[in-house]
This record gives C-alpha cells, structure tokens and sequence, in this order.
C-alpha cells in the first residue's frame, strides 16, 4: 500500500508552500492555529496523519515564532501517529552561531538541531547552510541542498563575456571557487575585518577585477554591509560590472537603500524567505523561486531515490 504525503505549511511560510505542494502534485493540508489571549498558541491538523509521510514546510528565520510553530506541529504530527515527518526548512535560521567566537556565548545552530530532533522529526531538508557542518549537529538525515542547481542556469542565460566569479568574504571562498570551477572563470575573494556583529572595519581584495564583469555569490544578504561594501570594492578597482547572487533575503535595517546606492547593478535571490512588497518593487533584486527543486527532491525522498542528481555543485 502506498504511503499518503500530507503537506502542511507554517503560517509564514504559505506562498511558497503553495508552490512547493504545486510543483510536487499536491496541496496543502489545513492546520488551525488556536490562540490565547497572552499570544501563546498551538496547532490543530484538521485531518488526520496516521501513518502517513508528513512534509511540514518553513523557515525559521527570526522572529523566534516561525521556529516555534514548526516544532509545535512537528510535535502534533509525532503525537497524532504520524509515519515518518520530514522538516522542509528553505531557510535554517540562527545558522550563523555554529561555533563560540568568544567566551561564555551559545552555538544557537546546535541547539536548534537538538529542538528538532527532540520535536520528533524524522528528517530534515534545507538549501545552503550558512556553515556546512551545521549538518553534523542533527542525529537524523538531512537534505542539504544547494540554491547553485537554480543560479547557474540564470547565469549561464546572462550570457556574460570576461565573466569573474566572487566572494565578499573568506567564509564564501570555497563557494565562489565551486562557482567558478563549473563556470570556467577566475575568481576574487575580499577580505574583511568586523569590529561587531553587521558592521565592518576594512576590506580588500585578493585578486584581479580590471575590466571583468563581476558576480558575487554568497548564502545571505542581511544588512547588505558586506555584499555593498564588497561591490563598491570591486567597482572601484576597476570591474565593468558588478552582479551579486545570494540564496536568501533577510534584508533588514536599511539594507534596500544599502543596495540602491551601491555599485550593484542586480541582485538575484530566491524565495526561501517570504518577499514582501519592498523587495518586489525594487528594480535591482531579480527573485528566482526555489519551489520546484524542492518539490524535485521531495518526491525523490518518498519514492527512496537518490538525491544525487539534483547537485550541479
């Protein structure tokens, strides 16, 4: 007997869950949201789960809300007999704590695996993880999938001539050279010195820009600091053009106009998390939606094929 897939969405994450649900054949289950008057909440699958593979799809970017209703259902779906429970998580939020930088700090990336893993589920599938080993936190699989599958075709429709591929950071490094390597082009990488969290002290540039067409390539844009500063870098030592690509879209504080007045002439992101009407109406940000690679994977993962075609890099 085949088993039943269920899909069934967090409240912020709906949009692309339609499309996630569309792209695999399927829709979205109803889940009702029961809330108290002190804002505390739980979650009601209006239809059952038992013995069924569940998909529960969210980001957990900040605030901490959209984490916590994704492991309340999770929960719910464990306690309702559910067969196995997949976390479609497009954006794994807190990522950037993987380690302690300093004394008497937490590793937030851990600790969320742990809530995960705890919350009962029984696999988890996210797109490009701030820091890879991220992945080792988790006691269960996890699907890490690179948004690299959807930017290296819209690159490749550029068509771009004396193209560099480029990091804004050393933490991109290895990124940008995956990048480069499939592409055939050289690559630069910029370095940074912070003094604190989303502010930076100096940056340079390793490597040749002068009359290249320049793409940086990085796993989040949040205050634009570094990608803005990185572009301006570029553009000065010399570069025709500068593009930049990055999987997800925090875009906080005044990073638009960040943006707006740098030497970046586009910025391609994907949906992973929800876009609102700013981001849709700015001429520079082309978004690229990453439904259908997830719902590619999905049906691999249902039907116990491998994922391994779905890699370009």
């Amino acid at each position: 007997m085949n088993q039943k897939v269920l899909f069934f969405s967090t409240r912020s994450g709906l949009k692309l869950s339609k499309n996630i649900a569309y792209y695999y054949g399927n829709f979205l289950g109803k889940v009702k949201f029961l809330e108290f008057s002190d804002g505390e909440y739980t979650p009601c699958f209006e239809q059952s789960v038992r013995g069924s593979q569940v998909f529960l799809i969210g980001s957990t970017f900040p605030p901490v809300d959209n984490l916590m209703e994704l492991l309340l259902m999770c929960d719910a779906a464990r306690r309702a007999s559910a067969s196995n429970i997949t976390l479609v998580i497009p954006y794994f939020g807190w990522a950037r704590q993987d380690h302690k930088d300093k004394p008497r700090t937490p590793i937030a990336a851990k600790l969320i695996a742990n809530l995960i893993v705890a919350s009962g589920a029984t696999r988890v599938m996210t797109m490009d993880l701030h820091a890879d080993q991220i992945q080792g936190f988790f006691d269960i699989p996890v699907d890490h999938l690179y948004a690299s599958r959807i930017f290296i075709n819209y690159i490749k429709k550029l068509n771009i001539d004396q193209l560099t591929i480029a990091s804004p950071d050393m933490g991109g490094a290895k990124r940008a050279r995956s990048y480069a390597g499939y592409l055939g082009t050289d690559v630069v990488i910029c370095y940074k010195e912070r003094k604190k969290a989303n502010e930076i002290e100096f940056m340079n540039l390793i490597g040749n820009v002068k009359n290249k067409n320049i793409i940086l390539i990085d796993d989040m844009v949040d205050t634009a600091g570094t990608l803005t500063e990185a572009a301006n870098l570029i553009k000065k030592q010399g570069a025709k053009s500068v593009r930049a690509i990055a999987t997800h879209p925090v875009l906080s504080g005044n990073s638009y106009e960040k943006i707006n007045q740098s030497a970046i002439e586009e910025l391609v992101v994907t949906d992973t998390i929800p876009i609102n009407n700013q981001m849709k109406q700015n001429d520079k940000i082309q978004i690229l939606s990453c439904a259908p690679l997830f719902a590619e994977v999905m049906q691999s993962v249902h039907k116990d094929e491998s994922i391994s075609n779905k890699f370009i890099i």
